[in-house]
């Protein structure tokens, strides 16, 4: 499994920092459509990568990124937690090129890597 700290928040933490969380405005995105549309999806990766134009959302995901992946997802709620393990799960497996492209990017040295894969363990053996 590879490091599990790119888009940890790829569709759902497209929002902007809160003092205690992040903002739910986009708890109601639906993701799976997202996943299912190669073209939509790829888009988010080269926001992401900065390789192309965002979305608002995206350019708020490319911003609070970097603090989901330091503190562990601690100020997801439940909604977004759940989804992120989607979306981690779905790059991984589906498109590991892009999955390889964006943990060099946002977790060049590794450090998220191991809290991530193990947290993806736990919940799928709960699953």
């Amino acid at each position: 499994m590879k490091s599990v700290s790119t888009l940890v928040l790829f569709c759902v933490l497209a929002v902007v920092a809160a003092q205690n969380g992040y903002n739910s405005k986009y708890n109601n995105v639906d993701v799976d459509k997202i996943l299912k549309n190669d073209r939509v999806l790829t888009n988010y990766v080269k926001c992401l990568m900065e390789e192309g134009p965002c979305t608002p959302e995206g350019r708020e995901l490319r911003k609070t990124l970097p603090d989901a992946l330091k503190t562990g997802c601690d100020k997801c709620n439940p909604n977004q937690r759940s989804t992120a393990e989607k979306v981690m799960k779905y790059l991984m497996t589906k498109r590991a090129g892009d999955w390889e492209r964006l943990t060099k990017k946002f977790d060049p040295q590794g450090l998220y890597k191991k809290r991530y894969q193990e947290q993806l363990e736990k919940a799928g053996k709960s699953a």
